[in-house]
């Protein structure tokens, strides 16, 4: 993923994908998404802990993704990233496994860490070594511990850290335009894959950009 963007430069889409998909339907179904927007990164962010199922899946997604010149990261599994020729891995857990990963994986490796709508935990992963920090949930949502990624967060981030920002989590067209300004990816997946049409669901939000 890029380094940080001129903050007049809109930001880019990292794309989720469902928690639990169909591997022999979701990878067109992707592909189309992937034809029709610009997308700088895909996530495999599936729920399921079997290795099998994940393997699976991550060798159909980076199929379409490598195919598009588009990387893939994987949730968590470290291992599997490595195994399946991924680009990197998304941490769940922070600061906590950073340096960790970033050694088993190697430089050129993408490792990106979830911080919730903890600043301190934010800066302690870039400056070990993360390509990029997430924030969540930037909307409105019932979720986790239902505290929200506030907007001065990203705000304060976008001014004073090198380290490119991603906005995740319960996103509509409201809380888009409101961050537009203040981050460098928003990070898409449940929002666009339970309509009738992912490819214009994302579409819809992208414009929300303009």
């Amino acid at each position: 993923m890029s380094d940080h963007t001129d903050q007049s430069e809109v930001p880019q889409i990292y794309l989720l994908t469902p928690a639990a998909f169909d591997v022999q339907t979701f990878p067109a179904l992707l592909a189309q998404v992937l034809d029709d927007h610009e997308v700088a990164c895909v996530r495999l962010a599936l729920a399921s802990k079997d290795e099998v199922e994940l393997g699976r899946a991550a060798d159909a997604v980076r199929e379409v993704c490598h195919a598009r010149d588009v990387a893939i990261v994987i949730d968590s599994h470290v291992a599997l990233a490595e195994k399946h020729g991924l680009d990197g891995v998304h941490l769940l857990d922070g600061a906590r496994s950073v340096r960790d990963v970033r050694k088993t994986l190697g430089a050129d490796a993408i490792v990106g860490a979830f911080c919730g709508a903890t600043r301190h935990d934010g800066m302690t992963a870039g400056e070990i070594g993360a390509d990029y920090v997430a924030f969540g949930p930037a909307g409105a949502s019932g979720l986790g511990t239902g505290e929200q990624a506030e907007k001065d967060l990203f705000e304060w981030w976008s001014l004073m850290i090198e380290v490119p920002v991603v906005a995740e989590g319960a996103l509509d067209v409201e809380t888009i335009k409101a961050l537009t300004p203040h981050t460098d990816f928003f990070a898409i997946g449940d929002e666009i894959w339970g309509q009738d049409d992912p490819s214009a669901a994302l579409g819809t939000l992208i414009a929300a950009m303009g």
